[in-house]
């Protein structure tokens, strides 16, 4: 049986536990061993997306020593996973560092590629708008972005189309920013709430109940925004949907 290292980022251990219990327990069901290393912290993005790639050096290597024995580790965060598989490239390319990086995985292109699954066997009767995040669209590529001329596919859609009673709702701009960015809705808030909010509004005038995504990064800003301005949408990680109501 093959040996899974549960990755789960710290603003989801922090804020949304309940996104990488959802992880945690949808592996589970599926039939895998999972372990979760206790010694696991930052993957170490945060630093490198403020310019302060070399301090990060050292987290990255403390990822290294704590998933380096897992044939593969899975994250419920695109952000994440890519930062690892495309940053790591600040360490010495050691067997170990190689092997990390080519065998790190977001939990739906894990379920797909990997697996080979695309039926869960769960039921969701809502009506739900997915947001494809930039680095899990672009950099993961576990969609087909609009703006190029080939032909569209969803790693997202393809496991939540399946799940029965679900309606996924159709977007005026299916693949745009939420205007998160880290720390750019730090240094630009202006912009990135304006951002986040024409974002909300695509999925609420095309009728969505429900918000998803593969990174709870972006669903915490848009979920700020919801809040402050008190509307009913509502935001949900797509490990959390998968989990639930299993057939």
């Amino acid at each position: 049986m093959i040996k899974v290292g549960l990755f789960i980022p710290c603003y989801i251990d922090q804020f949304y536990p309940q996104v990488g219990i959802a992880t945690l327990e949808l592996l589970q069901k599926i039939g895998l061993n999972i372990v979760y290393p206790l010694k696991q912290t930052c993957c170490g993005q945060p630093l490198a997306n403020s310019g302060a790639e070399r301090e990060a050096i050292p987290i990255c290597k403390n990822f290294v020593r704590n998933f380096s024995e897992f044939d593969y580790i899975v994250s419920p965060s695109g952000s994440c996973v890519y930062y690892i598989r495309e940053h790591y490239n600040i360490l010495d390319q050691t067997d170990q560092v190689k092997k990390v990086r080519q065998n790190t995985y977001e939990l739906c292109e894990f379920i797909v590629d990997v697996l080979g699954m695309e039926d869960l066997k769960i039921e969701y009767p809502h009506k739900v708008g997915i947001h494809q995040s930039c680095h899990g669209l672009r950099g993961l590529k576990l969609g087909m972005p609009s703006e190029l001329v080939a032909k569209q596919f969803s790693k997202v859609h393809q496991l939540l189309k399946k799940a029965k009673g679900i309606e996924i709702i159709s977007l005026g701009r299916k693949d745009e920013c939420c205007g998160f960015g880290g720390t750019f809705s730090v240094i630009e808030p202006e912009v990135s709430v304006k951002m986040g909010k024409e974002r909300i509004r695509d999925h609420q005038i095309n009728g969505a109940e429900i918000i998803t995504a593969t990174d709870m990064s972006c669903l915490m800003h848009l979920e700020g925004i919801i809040r402050r301005q008190n509307w009913d949408t509502k935001v949900v990680h797509i490990a959390e949907i998968l989990n639930c109501n299993r057939l």
